[in-house]
């Protein structure tokens, strides 16, 4: 699955894939692969790139155009 929101949000951040690779702790080639949608991009990738990025996952895969990030529920 290609997620088409990866190189909008890497450019709108002003990062290099090599910069996201290194967040990610993998060589860029393969952050260029899951970019490109050659490559199917792991839940564990998705996850640390919403981090990365202060978007939901769901905004990320493309499910949401609402950015935000869930809000954690109030604990008692």
């Amino acid at each position: 699955m290609e997620i088409k929101r990866l190189r909008d949000l890497r450019e709108d951040h002003d990062l290099t894939q090599q910069k996201v690779a290194d967040h990610l702790n993998m060589y860029r080639s393969v952050y260029r692969r899951y970019e490109a949608g050659i490559r199917e991009t792991p839940a564990w990738v998705v996850v640390k790139l919403a981090d990365l990025y202060n978007v939901s996952t769901d905004y990320l895969l493309g499910r949401t155009d609402n950015p935000a990030p869930p809000v954690p529920p109030k604990r008692r």
